[in-house]
């Protein structure tokens, strides 16, 4: 017996086509779309706050405006997080759909996840519950299932439960489904999208095809994509997309917590990766609460440095602004040096000085730095322009994680019939200890060795959780994977990325999997939202990291 479930949304501004093409490229059972993220949660607070009846993801209903007769043709049943700040809104705003359509689509959703009252000063506070939930809105009848934020993976953890009947302590076979969920819940990058090995692929990445994965009854799964879609799905895509934001053996959830050090993946045929052999252990005793704040406000000015002199010009540049930002809060200067020597353009002969400042007077960051920056026109640097005149300044937000018993949420479905069924937290929760290093593989072979960038034996995928980052990096031969586990300590990492030399770097060790995880603590400031960095969501430390040399074995080139 298989549950085939698909994904239709990695983010909030997927392809608006993705369901239309989930639901006519194939079979399938449950469609999930993935709109939230802890940027998006702010987003969908600011907009509450304009609008106390919005809150929930827009796109979701014009999606599915246009595919509402086929999902109630081919009884496939959907499953969305775009509910975000006000599930029960947005699953009114489908019954009127539905009824407007003369659809008849039976629509429940899940709620308890805002614990904003609880959490003064913040704009959003809410829980990440986990998938039962929705497994007895299911268990109900409901078409369309509609939350607030569960986690990413507990929109497949709750369909499975629902269709196979596993009780809440079937801990592997829930892991299971939380692995497939974890592949599944960013789209495209499962099968293609943001790969670090994109070049030498068997499909085209032009446009991926959405993925969807086959789970059964005891939490195994393959993953794959439906036929003719653009993409492909080989164990490397599967891995990488694994390794996005985790860190080490436990993935702990509010359903289970999935060890990733015993998931084994292998190759079934043509875009088929079946995972197996996942297990689960008991989950925390806490739950996640993300707390998105208001932090202040931003402005930002970068000034182009062109031709000779980019230190000279720079400094004399920093010197001008010193007295209108003497009493700024958070003043930050960054210097980068795309210029070249002799350039053959304007652009490539050009270097970048970035000013980025922040304070909770907009007036601060607004009016006095633009006024003090326009006035420098004539009479600054040579060649003094700037890519864009600084604005008003914006607000940015903060992103901060705390924890609360899974007994202090009051996790409720309400069902197709109006009926509120309290959903009971985990019946068994630990604070495991913790997993020793596994021991690393023989060591690397002998041999001459070429100075070459890393990428060239190691795919590697980064990104944030709050002001942290993460970046897997995993090998595709045995012989690789040797030397990568020996080569790449958390001392050489810091070395090669010299921005994360002063910051906690921990690194963990996935040998089924081929890989390294590392956590890079604190190095996003506070979130995506404050963008207190050039790559405020770490997305490209990963290809950073890949284009750095290294004394590498000629045989593994």
């Amino acid at each position: 017996m298989t549950l085939r479930i698909g994904n239709f949304s990695g983010f909030y501004g997927d392809r608006s086509d993705a369901l239309r093409e989930m639901l006519t490229g194939g079979e399938v059972d449950v469609l999930t779309g993935d709109y939230l993220a802890e940027l998006t949660m702010l987003i969908l607070g600011r907009d509450r706050l304009k609008d106390p009846g919005a809150g929930y993801a827009r796109t979701f209903l014009r999606q599915l405006e246009e595919c509402l007769a086929l999902v109630h043709d081919k009884r496939v049943k959907i499953v969305t997080n775009a509910g975000g700040l006000n599930p029960a809104g947005l699953a009114a705003r489908v019954r009127e759909l539905s009824e407007r359509l003369g659809v008849p689509l039976r629509v429940a959703h899940v709620e308890g996840d805002d614990l904003t009252a609880a959490h003064p000063g913040s704009l959003a506070a809410h829980a990440y519950l986990g998938g039962f939930g929705i497994a007895a809105c299911l268990r109900a009848g409901a078409d369309v299932v509609v939350t607030g934020r569960v986690t990413d993976a507990a929109l497949v953890t709750g369909p499975a439960a629902a269709h196979f009947g596993w009780p809440a302590d079937a801990y592997d076979q829930l892991a299971g489904a939380v692995v497939a969920g974890h592949v599944l819940e960013c789209g495209t990058q499962a099968t293609g999208g943001n790969y670090a090995f994109f070049t030498e692929g068997p499909g085209d990445v032009g446009r991926p095809g959405f993925p969807l994965a086959e789970l059964h009854e005891d939490g195994s799964a393959v993953i794959t994509k439906h036929p003719g879609t653009g993409g492909f799905v080989d164990v490397g895509t599967v891995t990488a997309q694994l390794l996005y934001e985790t860190a080490g053996a436990r993935y702990a959830g509010p359903d289970v917590t999935a060890r990733l050090d015993t998931v084994r993946l292998r190759q079934d045929g043509p875009d088929r990766v079946r995972i197996e052999g996942v297990r689960g252990e008991a989950p925390p005793p806490t739950l996640k609460v993300g707390r998105n704040r208001l932090g202040g406000f931003r402005n930002e000015v970068v000034f182009v440095l062109t031709g000779l002199d980019v230190e000279a010009k720079a400094a004399l540049v920093r010197r001008q602004l010193a007295p209108a930002l003497g009493k700024v809060a958070d003043v930050r200067w960054e210097l980068v040096r795309t210029d070249r020597p002799d350039a053959a353009t304007e652009e490539t002969a050009s270097a970048l000085l970035r000013l980025v400042v922040r304070d909770a007077d907009q007036q601060a960051v607004g009016r006095a730095l633009s006024g003090a920056a326009v006035e420098l026109a004539l009479a600054s640097y040579p060649g003094f322009h700037v890519l864009a005149p600084p604005g008003k300044g914006a607000p940015y937000g903060v992103f901060e994680d705390a924890h609360v018993p899974q007994d202090a949420v009051e996790h409720v479905a309400v069902l197709p019939d109006g009926r509120r069924v309290p959903v009971a937290p985990a019946p068994g929760s630990a604070v495991p200890e913790d997993v020793p290093e596994p021991p690393l593989p023989g060591p690397p072979p002998d041999g001459p060795t070429r100075r070459a960038p890393l990428g060239l034996v190691a795919g590697a995928r980064s990104g944030d959780k709050g002001g942290h980052a993460n970046v897997g990096v995993w090998a595709r031969t045995d012989a690789a994977w040797s030397w990568l586990a020996h080569t790449l300590t958390a001392d050489r990492f810091r070395a090669l990325l010299p921005e994360t030399a002063p910051l906690p770097v921990t690194r963990h060790v996935l040998p089924r999997l081929r890989a390294l995880n590392f956590v890079v603590e604190g190095i996003l400031g506070e979130g995506v939202a404050a963008q207190a960095r050039f790559d405020p969501q770490a997305k490209a430390l990963g290809e950073w990291l890949r284009s750095r040399h290294l004394d590498i074995p000629e045989a593994l080139l």
